[in-house]
This record gives structure tokens, sequence and C-alpha cells, in this order.
């Protein structure tokens, strides 16, 4: 099944992986071979992963038939399977194989003379898909490697140098091949939130398999233990442990019980549940996370363009000097033009951009797979490299500093009638609060029950929300304001009262009885455990803190009071356009600056912000949407860890800019200097790739081991991440544990516990799991 989507146009979005893709010049053939048939209507290539997303008119044009075309150009396309990334290149192809045979045979011409004919047999063997290649690009009037490739080729067997024509031409092949292999790492790494989206569910009550596109809302769906939960839903009935890793980077499992929200792409780990589900398998939550994804890797960066523009002026001034080289000495008849045409042929191999092109695209996927794997959405490159030099940080109190769970301290009944007491103030408030999405509506809702009033939401009529001052609904025909003071306002009451718990940096709100004040709470909400820390790091960055919130000034300089006074300047009793121009003043005054929200009421100040930050687990959707950093976990120590992921970004491409043209000068420079080396120019020119793309998977982890995949410890009961693999299948029990000594025992894992056939590796790895060494723990099962 290949990935596909249509919209409402019936176009089909159609995911290709293509092998073949190099670098920007396989990118410009690929746009300009498939926007010639009717029926396509956009191309999108990304280089660094090799895959191509083609929106096309199925009834116009298959996915077999643009698959037909790239291959006519020896592109090496197919359509991407769910769950697999493609890669053909385990070996050499069997002609650079024998190409590198010949080529090693014909060095025995020293001892033996017609040997050095095999070195020309080592370029037809090696050279057909170079050729169909070139042609094709050539016929799009595009030149890339192959082309500057053929052309050496030509001039060193026209100089009867055999052996630097066969040399060329198996270097070229080899190190294709090892840059193949190398970006297949990448490839993995970076597919993988791609493929996190599960295909399959079961329906609870037949128990029927069917596909998630076609599962309904409030359809009943059953998620055994070790399975994903295949759409966002409710628990309906069961209780088990959740791993959400997957989605928010954080490893602990979480306990999920009725009434319990879950969500697509999770994993159930020891319970079974029944789920009714709230959104479509297209609308879920993990769906909009690959969309987001593959459209922040599918864009281009502001360095990616300025290097795309050098590139496009850097290869035809390359050539213009590597023909005068070769033209101008012949033309003068000098003695040694021989020796000047070799010299272009060193500076023509050196044309070719394509390391330099694929040295910012590369490193900024790797950085975005990375941030998403770990629970951060970032929509493009734009905003990571924006975040590495942001100078100011702006912060939202309320659930994003503070935890956003408040408890109300204190309820005051402020005027003195018969008819309105108590009880009846927090029957009013209660059911007001049930239809807000506040934090602070939870704390009222909670009250009213501990002191057995229950809210009646199907009685409030009219329910308004007015962001950075409070609520309105009509209850049994009264009347109900509830939030700051700026709510007296609206109310129409002149005056609130002057409360001392405001000295004591409580948040206030106030309830209002159409122009009458009748009551007051106070309310405490507590700072998050990792604020401190994280405002700590980030001035350690040089980075200014600043405070804006809608409470009172009393309530922020308490928080600030939490925060051991680390934060630079507090703006207090905001609205959500008044958050948004202190935003504005502070790009103009410290430059580029990012604002970190959760509410409705911080979407202005998100939107205004060079970087706008939002908290997604507990933030409200518009929030979300109006931002371009989500957070999909609360803890700010993700907001740190993507700001130094931002910089180390900046410092790869800084690094692969220079690892792609430091070689390439050099080459040239001894080339002119009289030491003009073709197989040297040949491995530079493919080398510089193969270092570009490695030193940008250490973005990933990949080569420093921190970039190991977490799926092996779910089985182990999700305890940490640092245990060794175990089987794919998590229905797996330990039989026997040995070994006397309590920090390490040894664990034999053969038996299913329910069922007779499983699947004996690992989730992650594929490596057989028949008998494992995990630290030893207590109560595991």
């Amino acid at each position: 099944m290949s990935i596909g989507e249509k919209d409402r146009t019936e176009l089909q979005k159609s995911h290709l992986d293509v092998l073949g893709i190099c670098c920007i010049s396989e990118a410009a053939l690929i746009e300009r071979i498939l926007m010639s048939p009717k029926g396509v209507h956009n191309v999108s290539v990304h280089v660094p992963s090799k895959s191509v997303i083609v929106t096309h008119d199925p009834a116009m044009i298959s996915e077999a038939q643009i698959v037909a075309i790239l291959n006519s150009a020896k592109l090496e396309a197919s359509v991407r399977e769910l769950g697999t990334v493609k890669n053909r290149r385990t070996w050499p192809s069997p002609f650079t194989v024998v190409s590198g045979v010949l080529l090693l045979l014909s060095l025995t011409k020293f001892w033996f003379k017609p040997m050095h004919w095999l070195a020309l047999g080592a370029v037809v063997t090696g050279l057909p898909q170079v050729v169909v290649r070139s042609f094709a690009t050539i016929q799009q009037k595009i030149l890339d490697i192959n082309s500057l490739m053929l052309i050496a080729v030509a001039g060193t067997i026209a100089l009867k140098d055999y052996e630097e024509a066969g040399c060329i031409v198996f270097l070229f092949a080899l190190a294709e091949w090892l840059e193949s292999m190398t970006s297949q790492k990448a490839q993995i790494t970076m597919s993988a939130l791609m493929n996190m989206a599960p295909q399959k569910a079961m329906l609870a009550e037949t128990g029927e398999i069917v596909d998630t596109r076609e599962v309904p809302l409030n359809t009943i769906l059953a998620v055994k233990a070790g399975e994903m939960v295949p759409i966002d839903g409710i628990v309906v009935e069961g209780r088990s442990e959740v791993d959400e890793k997957s989605l928010t980077g954080e490893p602990l499992p979480v306990t999920k019980e009725p009434q319990s929200a879950v969500w697509a792409g999770t994993l159930n780990l020891n319970g079974y549940m029944t789920i009714k589900t709230v959104a479509l398998a297209e609308d879920s939550t993990v769906a909009r996370m690959v969309r987001l994804v593959e459209a922040a890797q599918h864009s281009t960066s502001r360095t990616q363009r300025i290097v795309e523009v050098f590139a496009r002026y850097y290869t035809p001034s390359v050539l213009i000097i590597a023909a005068g080289m070769a033209i101008i000495p012949t033309i003068m008849r000098k003695e040694n033009w021989h020796s000047h045409l070799y010299m272009s042929l060193v500076v023509l191999i050196c044309a070719c951009p394509c390391a330099l092109v694929l040295s910012t695209p590369i490193a900024t996927a790797c950085a975005l797979s990375r941030t998403a794997s770990e629970g951060v959405l970032v929509k493009g490159g734009d905003f990571l490299e924006t975040l590495a030099r942001v100078r100011i940080v702006a912060f939202d109190k309320t659930g994003t500093i503070t935890s956003g769970k408040f408890s109300v301290a204190e309820m005051v009944c402020l005027i003195e009638e018969d008819d309105i007491s108590l009880d009846m103030l927090l029957y009013w408030v209660s059911s007001v609060e049930s239809k807000s999405n506040h934090p602070m509506a939870a704390a009222f809702v909670d009250y009213g029950r501990s002191r057995q009033v229950e809210p009646a939401p199907e009685k409030v009529e009219d329910f308004q929300n007015f962001p950075g001052e409070g609520v309105y609904g009509i209850v049994d025909g009264a009347a109900i304001y509830i939030g700051n003071k700026k709510m007296a306002l609206r109310a129409g009451c002149n005056s609130v009262p002057n409360i001392n718990e405001q000295e004591q940096g409580a948040t206030l709100a106030y309830v209002f009885l159409g122009r009458k004040v009748v009551g007051m709470f106070s309310l405490y909400d507590e700072v998050r455990h990792s604020a401190l820390g994280v405002i700590r790091e980030l001035k350690k960055l040089g980075i200014k803190i600043v405070l804006l919130t809608g409470d009172g000034h009393a309530a922020a300089t308490r928080v600030n009071d939490q925060l051991e006074k680390e934060i630079d300047v507090i703006h207090s009793e905001l609205l959500p356009d008044e958050k948004a121009q202190k935003i504005v003043d502070m790009k103009k005054s410290h430059g580029l600056t990012a604002m970190v929200g959760d509410g409705i009421n911080d979407a202005p100040a998100l939107a205004a912000a060079d970087v706008g930050v939002a908290m997604g687990a507990s933030g409200s959707a518009i929030a979300s949407e109006a931002s371009h950093v989500t957070l999909m976990s609360d803890d700010l120590r993700q907001f740190h860890e993507t700001i130094l992921t931002g910089r180390r970004t900046r410092w790869k491409i800084a690094e692969n800019i220079s690892l792609s043209v430091v070689p390439k000068v050099t080459i040239v420079v001894l080339a002119l200097c009289g030491h003009p080396y073709m197989w040297a120019a040949v491995l530079v020119d493919m080398g510089a790739c193969l270092l570009v793309i490695m030193n940008s998977m250490l973005l990933l982890g990949i080569w420093n081991g921190k970039g190991k995949s977490p799926v092996c410890y779910r089985v182990a009961g999700g305890l940490t991440d640092q245990y060794p693999c175990l089987p794919a299948d998590p229905l797996y029990k330990f039989l026997k544990v040995t070994g006397e000594d309590t920090s390490e025992s040894t664990v034999d894992i053969h038996e299913p516990l329910l069922r007779a056939e499983v699947k004996p590796t690992c989730a992650c790895c594929q490596k057989k799991a028949e008998e494992v060494r995990i630290p030893m723990v207590d109560d595991v099962y």
C-alpha cells in the first residue's frame, strides 16, 4: 500500500523513493520531466531523504506511470511502502565490481603491456549508467555530475590515459555507492516519523481488522497490549499504561483509564482497552505531526536559498574557466597544451556543487528529524536557524512558567443577600467554567465538587470567552461574568474591592452578577520544576528573559520570587493585543525575539514573534496553529534543547560548507600549480558529499550512539530507555532469572504469554533476541 491521500478535488499525493537522487541537479531533472505530462500538479523533491512527493490526478496519470517516467532516466524510483525505507544498494553493482577488477588487472601492464587495454574494459563496463543519466539531464538542458564525469572520461581517453579514465569511472561508482550506504542511516531516522501512523484498527464489537482511513467518528476500537493506538480517542473500558514517547519525547509510561485521552501512534504497554474515536485518521495528532514534519523538511531555509543561488553561478563560472584552460593554450599552439587540457579536466570535475548544495538541507533535515523524535515540531529550517540566534525570550506565566494546575485557596461572597449564598455562587461559577478550557476552569469545578456542588453546563446559555479577561454565561436567567479586573468594565461595574490576598501574590478572580460584584476567588499556581533550570541555562547563552502575563503584578512578582528573581523584565495585566505589541517593541529594541505560550490569549504574541513556541500538550489548538514551534510535552527543557539543536545545526552547516568547498579549492590550486590529479578530483568531489552526510548525521546522534531507537525498552515495562534489544512482541514474559549479582541478571526470553506465533526480533533493530542482559529491577511484573 502506497502512501497517498486525496483532497477535495480528488488529487492524489504519492510518495516515491528515488535512490538516483544525488544533488540539486537531479532535483531539477525530476521536476522538469514530471511537470511535462498532463495530470501532474505539483512536484516536491527532498534531496537528503531521496524522496519525491507528487500531487497528481490519478485519472490522468497513475503512480506506476510516474515511476516509469523516472526510471526511464535511470533514477531508480519506486512507490514508497509504508513502514519501510528502500535501499537496494547493499552491495556495489556487478558492473562496479567488474570495472574494479579490470582496472586492477590493467596495472599488470608493467609486466605485460597489452594488459593496459583492460582499463578501457573497465570504462566500458562501468560507464553505461553514467551515460544514460547524463543524456537524460542534457536533454532537459541540465548539466550534472554525470555529464561532467562523462566529459572528463572522454578527455582522458583522448589523451590516451586509459588507466586514469578507468580510475575515474570506478572511483565515481564506488563513491556513489558509499554515499548511498551512508545516507541510508539518515533516511531511516528521518523516515521513522513518517511511518509512525498506524494503518490498521480492530473493531471492538466484531474483532474485524479494518483500514484506519475507513474508521468513522465515535467508533469503538479494541487496543491490545503491545499494539499501537490507531486513532485519537477516549478510553471507554479498561486500564493500561501507554508509552507516549513517540509524540511527547518523554519515556515514562502514562496510566490510562476510562475517560482518559489517547493518541494515535502511542503504544499500549500492558493492558486491554476499548476506545471511542474522536477524530478521523487523517485528522489524528500523529497524522498532523507527519504532515507538519513533511512540510518542514520540504521547505527551504534562508541559508539554503543563498547556497543554491551561489551554486547556480558557481558551475557555469567553473565551466568557463575549465574551457578557457583547454582552448586558449590549444589556439596559441603551446607545446604543453596536453598538460593544460589535463588541468582543465581536473577543474571540470570540481565544477559540480553537489556537496555544497547538500550541505544545508541535509543538516536541516537531520535536525528537524531529531527534534521531532524528541517531541518538538519545528515548522521549517528557517525557524530553527532563527531560534539559534534569538537574543530575548518572552514567557507567558499561566501554563508555561507555571504548571497551569490551579487550586482555589479561598472564596469570598461579597454580598449579603438571602437568595445569594456561597453554594449558589459556586453553582454559577462551576457551571459557566465547565464550558471553558482555561487552566483555571478545572480548579473552579473541582472546588465546587469538593463542597458537593455539581456544575450544570447544560443550563448555561450564551457562553462567551474573552481572552485575557474571563468568561460570561447566563445560568437560570442570571448573567454571570467571571474574570479579572478588566472583566468589571465589560460587566459594567465601576470598581472592585481591594483584597489583602493580592499582597500575597495570589491570582484573583471576581464574580459579577450583572453589574454587581458578588464574589471573589483567590487561586495559586505553582512554578514548573524545570522552569528555573531552563531560565538559568538560557541566560548562560546570553538570552534575556521577559515575563508577559495577564495576571496582576503581585502574582507575577510571586512567580519571579519562586524563580529566585531570574526573570529580567516583568509585564503584567496585559491583554492579548498588548502582549503582541510588547513582542513588536522587543523586536525593535533587542532583535530576534521568541515567545513561549500555551493559551488562546497568547496566539497574537506567538504570531508576532520571530519564533513562536507553543506548549502543545496542555496548550490550545489556536496557540499551536499560530506558533512556529510546538512542544508536544509540558517540559520546558525541550525548548532549551531545541535552541541548542538550532545552534549545533548552524555550526554543522558552516562545517559542511567548509568540507564541500575547501577540498575542491585545494585540488584546483594544486592543478594550477602543475600537480593535476584526476583521481584525487573524483575522490574529493564524491568524498565531500560523503563527509557532508556523515557530519550532518551527528545531529541525529547516529555515530556517537545518542540516536539509538528507544523502542526496545517498552517491552521491559517502560522503565528506562537504556535497556538493550528485546522482542517486538511484548507478550513474551521473563521465565528465568539467574545470578546472584543484584546489579545484573541473565534473562531468557522464549515462551509467549498468550499466543503461539510471535516475532523473535527487536522492533527497532531487527536483531534476534534469544537472550539479553538487563539491569535487575524489582517488581517489574
